[in-house]
């Protein structure tokens, strides 16, 4: 199954699939508001600015699998991310990253392994992979790893359609 076959659901709950965002580079995140992490926001609107003209997006989904640290509701989780923030990347709908529940697309995203060589769960809030314009998952950044991180803008640049 391709990367773009898998169901989503945007925030607002209207069916939507990576296939929408054919052609482009994304950046696919899951994303919480009340992390230590939630600051990377600033970072992922910046990347998202200066590359959406580029064909890049970034995708927030957003997850409470860790501390519980994103409990809102869609609404809520929306107008903090527009209001804190001004984020104007799509969100999906809460999602489970790891677990029996874990949603498909992070079932085929976290058997990417990361710089170290490492596969499997997903850390922690705003662990990042970056799929290139053709859809192929080509790097995983672990939660640490500030959006505008050089390695990480490399890698984004490098993904971009030609």
């Amino acid at each position: 199954m391709s990367l773009y076959d898998i169901p989503l659901r945007t925030l607002t709950g209207d069916p939507a699939s990576l296939a929408d965002y054919r052609g482009r580079a994304l950046l696919v995140v899951n994303v919480a508001s009340k992390c230590g992490l939630t600051p990377q926001y600033s970072g992922l609107e910046r990347l998202q600015e200066r590359y959406a003209d580029r064909g890049f997006s970034v995708l927030g989904f957003p997850s409470n699998q860790f501390a519980g640290q994103e409990p809102g509701t869609a609404e809520e989780i929306a107008t903090f991310c527009s209001t804190t923030y001004g984020v104007s990347f799509p969100l999906f709908e809460k999602t489970d990253v790891n677990g029996a529940q874990r949603h498909p697309l992070y079932a085929e995203l976290t058997a990417t392994e990361d710089a170290e060589g490492a596969a499997g769960d997903v850390q922690w809030n705003f662990e990042k992979f970056l799929i290139d314009h053709q859809g192929a998952v080509v790097g995983r950044f672990r939660p640490r790893t500030e959006p505008e991180a050089d390695e990480l803008v490399a890698a984004i640049e490098a993904a971009l359609p030609a």
